[in-house]
C-alpha cells in the first residue's frame, strides 16, 4: 500500500476510535486538498510533504481533539507554503478551519531570535492566537512536536536553534495547558540535541538498568494492586521511570550522578471517584513510610491549567523513595492531555471548550505586558507563564496562583492594584511578617492596608516576583511621582549620554529630537526622562537608541559616524572621548590559571572590579564564576576534595576593559531629596548608574541601593568617599554575599 495512503488510513482509523459519528468525506476532502497543494514539494528527509500534515493531524487526533482542529491540522502549512488563501479554505471548509490554519500560519513565522524586540512581538503574537482560539496553539504545538521528531535530517545549526526555542517557550506552554506527555517528549527530543552527551550518558544507564526497574516497578505495582483489592476498590496502577530531561535537571541542579538520584521512580493510581482518591492515600500511606513535606493535594486546591492529583513520596522497604499519584479517570485525562482534553467526546456529545477561566490567565498576562521594555517582557513572560507556581489562601478563603517564590506584595497586587499602593504591611498565617517573605503552599495571607499610606517602595520592584505586580507599581509611579522621576531619569540619562561620548545639546536639538522620540517610543523628552525615571526603560537602552539614530542623521549628512564610545556627531566637544584612546576590549579582562580561553562571568553576590583579590569557581556549563576572596560565598570546604578542586586561581588583566558593574548600599537619616542628591553626586563624577533605588525604613532611615560601572578598585573608593559625604548619610558600602 502506497505509505501516504496508508497513514491517512490510520488517522481515519483513530479518529473512528473516538467519534464514530465523524464527517470522515469532510476530512477525506481536506487530505485529498492538502495532497494536490503540496504536490511536488519534499521534506528535508526526502519524503513527499504531505506526510508531515499527516502526522501532524495524527497527534491532534490523539488529543482527542474535534475535526475542525483535524482539518486545520491537515491544512496548516497551505496559506505559509502554497498558493491557498484563507478565502480559499474558507470557501471549502468553513471560516473557522481557516481561522485557525492563518492562526497556525502565523506562528509559523516565528523564529527563536536575540532581537528582544522581535521575540517580544512573536510571543504577543502567540498570547493573543491562545486568546482568540486555544486550538491555533495546540495545533502549533503538535506541529512543532512531529518537527523535533524528525530533526535529524536538519543542519546542527538548525537543530540547536529548534531545540532551544522548543525548550524555552513550546515545552513551558504545553506544560502550562496541561500537556505533560507532550511537554515530556519535547524535552527529551530538544535535550538530545541541546547536550548529547549528556542525554546519550542517561539513556545508556537507564538502557542498562532497565531489567532491575522493571523488577521494581513490577513489584510496587502488584503489591498496590493487591491491597486495593482486599479494600475493596477498583483501580488501575501504572509505573513508570522519569523521563530523560526530569533526571538530567535533577542531576545537575542538586550536582549528582544518575546513580546518586533514587527517586527514579513515579507510580499512578486511577480511581473511580474523589472519595476513592483519599482512602487510597491512606492505604498507601499505611502500607509505605511518608516522606515528610511532600504530600500535595491538588484535587482540593487545582493548577489554574486544570490539573487534578494527589501527590505522595514515600520510601519502602528496600529503602528507594518514589512518587505516587492518585487520580480519577477524567482527572487523568487532564493530566495527559491539559486543556485538549476538553475536546475528548463523552456519552455521544461533543465535549466543550472549557469555562472562561480555563485560559483568563493568556487575557491576565496580555494585560499586564500594555508598558513593558521588550527584553523585560520576554525574561518576565518565561516567569509568569512558565514558573512553577505557589498556591495561598485568602482570609475569606480564596485560592490565588503566584509564581514561586513570590512574597505579599504579589499577593497583594494579585487582589487589586489599590491593595497593594495602600499596603502597610502582611500577616501570613495570622502573625506579621516582612514583605520580602517567601510564600509557601497552603499559606492565609492577608494584607494591612491604610488609607494615607505612601504608596509603594521603589524595592517592592525588586522584592516582587509577578510580572503583574512589577508593572502596577511602575504604573503608580509614572502616575504619582512624575517630577521625581523626570528628575532623577534625566540625571540617569546625562551621565550614560556622556559615557557614549554624546552631549545633551545634541539629544535636544530641535532638528534630532522628534526623530530620537519617535527611535524611543516617547512623546517628549520629559516622557523619556520619567520612563527612565520610574523603571519603564533603561538609560542604558534608550542612549544605544539615541546612538543609533544620531548615527543615521549624521549618515544623511554625509558625515560618516565611528564605531564605538567616542563617537563624533556633528556639534559634538572634540573633547569628548576621542575614539582614538578607546581601549581594546577583550571578554572579560580575567586570565584564569591552568586554562586557556573560557567563558567568565562575574559572581553578582559581590561584583569584584579590578584591585580586588578574586578567586575563580568552576560550575556546571556557565564556565568560571569570579568572585571577591572575602566574599562569604567564596569561603569552601578545604575538607572536601570534590569542592576544593573546583576552586581556581584568577587574575586581572590591565586595562581589558572599560568599566566593570558593582553594587554599593548606603544608610542615611530619611528625607526628601536623598536620592536625587545621590544621583547628582554620582553624576559629577562622570560614573554610569545602572539602577539607582531607595526605600525609607520604619527607624526613619532610609537605604539607597545604587549600582554603577567604574574602571578599578580606585575609582571605586572615590565613588564612595563621594557619597559619604552627602548631607546624612552614614554608611557607604560594597554589597557582599
Amino acid at each position: 500500500m502506497d505509505p501516504i495512503l496508508e497513514q491517512y488510513q490510520r488517522l481515519v482509523e483513530r479518529v473512528r476510535s473516538y467519534t464514530p459519528s465523524a464527517e470522515l468525506e469532510r476530512m477525506e476532502r481536506a487530505f485529498r486538498y492538502a495532497d494536490a497543494q503540496h504536490a511536488g514539494q519534499l521534506r528535508k528527509s526526502g519524503e513527499p510533504y504531505i506526510i508531515h500534515p499527516l502526522h501532524v493531524a495524527m497527534i491532534v487526533a490523539e488529543l482527542g481533539m474535534d475535526m475542525d482542529s483535524i482539518l486545520a491540522a491537515l491544512l496548516h502549512d497551505c496559506i505559509e507554503d502554497t498558493g491557498s488563501t484563507h478565502e480559499d479554505i474558507a470557501k471549502l471548509f468553513g471560516p473557522t478551519v481557516a481561522d485557525i490554519v492563518e492562526g497556525v500560519t502565523k506562528l509559523t513565522r516565528m523564529q527563536y531570535v536575540t532581537k528582544e524586540e522581535e521575540q517580544m512581538e512573536n510571543l504577543r503574537k502567540m498570547l493573543m492566537a491562545m486568546s482568540k482560539d486555544i486550538r491555533v496553539i495546540l495545533i502549533k504545538i503538535c506541529d512543532r512536536l512531529h518537527n523535533m521528531r524528525t530533526l535529524e535530517y536538519q543542519s546542527t545549526k538548525k537543530q540547536r536553534e529548534k531545540s532551544l526555542e522548543t525548550m524555552e517557550i513550546y515545552a513551558p506552554i504545553a506544560h502550562r495547558l496541561g500537556m505533560q506527555r507532550v511537554k515530556w517528549e519535547l524535552e527529551d527530543l530538544s535535550l538530545r540535541y541541546l547536550d548529547p552527551v549528556g542525554y546519550d550518558e542517561i539513556a545508556r544507564e537507564l538502557a542498562a538498568q532497565s531489567s532491575v526497574h522493571e523488577e521494581f516497578m513490577r513489584a510496587v505495582r502488584e503489591k498496590v494492586e493487591r491491597r486495593l483489592a482486599d479494600e475493596g476498590i477498583t483501580s488501575k496502577v501504572y509505573g513508570r521511570v522519569k523521563h530523560i530531561y526530569s533526571i538530567y535537571r535533577k542531576m545537575y541542579t542538586q550536582h549528582k550522578t544518575i546513580s546518586e538520584i533514587f527517586d527514579l521512580y513515579a507510580f499512578r493510581v486511577i480511581v473511580d471517584d474523589i472519595p476513592t482518591c483519599y482512602n487510597v492515600l491512606g492505604c498507601i500511606h499505611d502500607m509505605f513510610n511518608p516522606v515528610l513535606g511532600r504530600f500535595k493535594d491538588y484535587i482540593s486546591t487545582p493548577k489554574p491549567n486544570g490539573y487534578q492529583s494527589l501527590h505522595t513520596t514515600v520510601i519502602g522497604r528496600e529503602g528507594i523513595p518514589f512518587e505516587v499519584q492518585i487520580r480519577t479517570q477524567d482527572m487523568h485525562q487532564t493530566a495527559e492531555y491539559g486543556i485538549a482534553a476538553h475536546w475528548k467526546y463523552k456519552r455521544g456529545l461533543a465535549g466543550h471548550l472549557g469555562s472562561e477561566e480555563t485560559y483568563e490567565w493568556v487575557r491576565r498576562l496580555l494585560e499586564s505586558q500594555q508598558d513593558t521594555d521588550a527584553e523585560e517582557f520576554v525574561s518576565s513572560l518565561k516567569v509568569d507563564l512558565f514558573a512553577d507556581e505557589v498556591f495561598v489562601f485568602t482570609p475569606q478563603g480564596d485560592v490565588k496562583s503566584l509564581p514561586a517564590g513570590a512574597c505579599p506584595i504579589d499577593f497583594a497586587y494579585a487582589i487589586h492594584s489599590a491593595v497593594g499602593n495602600r499596603m502597610t504591611g502582611a500577616k501570613v498565617n495570622g502573625r506579621i511578617v516582612p514583605l520580602d517573605t517567601k510564600l509557601q503552599n497552603g499559606d492565609i495571607v492577608e494584607i494591612i492596608t491604610a488609607k494615607n499610606a505612601h504608596g509603594p517602595s521603589r524595592d517592592w520592584i525588586k522584592l516582587c516576583k509577578s510580572n503583574e505586580a512589577r508593572n502596577k507599581i511602575r504604573q503608580w509611579f509614572k502616575k504619582e511621582r512624575r517630577e521625581e522621576n523626570i528628575a532623577s531619569g534625566k540625571v540617569m540619562l546625562e551621565a550614560e549620554l556622556r559615557h557614549m561620548g554624546i552631549t545633551l545639546s545634541q539629544v535636544t536639538a530641535a532638528e534630532n529630537l522628534p526623530a530620537i522620540l519617535k527611535k524611543v517610543g516617547q512623546g517628549s523628552f520629559d516622557d523619556l526622562c520619567a520612563s527612565i525615571g520610574y523603571g519603564g526603560t533603561t538609560a542604558v537602552k534608550a542612549v544605544a537608541r539615541i546612538r543609533e539614530e544620531l548615527g543615521r542623521i549624521a549618515k544623511t549628512q554625509a558625515v560618516p559616524p565611528a564605531a564605538g564610545p567616542g563617537v563624533i556627531y556633528p556639534g559634538m566637544a572634540a573633547t569628548a572621548h576621542p575614539a582614538a584612546k578607546a581601549p581594546k576590549r577583550t571578554q572579560s579582562g580575567i586570565t584564569v590559571e591552568g586554562l586557556g580561553n573560557c567563558m567568565i562571568k562575574f559572581a553578582k553576590c559581590c561584583a569584584p572590579v579590578p584591585g580586588d583579590p578574586v578567586i575563580g569557581f568552576i560550575t556546571r556549563g556557565y564556565g568560571v564564576s569570579v568572585h571577591r576572596a572575602d566574599c562569604p560565598n567564596a569561603q569552601f570546604d578545604h575538607t572536601d576534595p570534590r569542592e576544593a578542586g573546583r576552586w581556581v586561581n584568577v587574575s586581572w588583566v590591565e586595562g581589558e576593559q572599560e568599566s566593570y558593574r558593582t553594587a554599593l548600599e548606603l544608610i542615611a537619616a530619611d528625607r526628601d531629596g536623598l536620592a536625587l542628591d545621590v544621583a547628582s553626586a554620582l553624576s559629577a563624577l562622570k560614573v554610569r548608574v545602572s539602577t539607582l533605588a531607595a526605600r525609607a525604613t520604619d527607624d526613619g532611615t532610609a537605604l539607597v541601593s545604587v549600582e554603577v560601572e567604574v574602571k578599578d578598585r580606585g575609582e571605586l573608593q572615590q565613588v564612595i568617599n563621594r557619597l559619604s559625604q552627602i548631607h546624612g548619610v552614614s554608611t557607604v558600602k560594597r554589597v557582599t554575599g
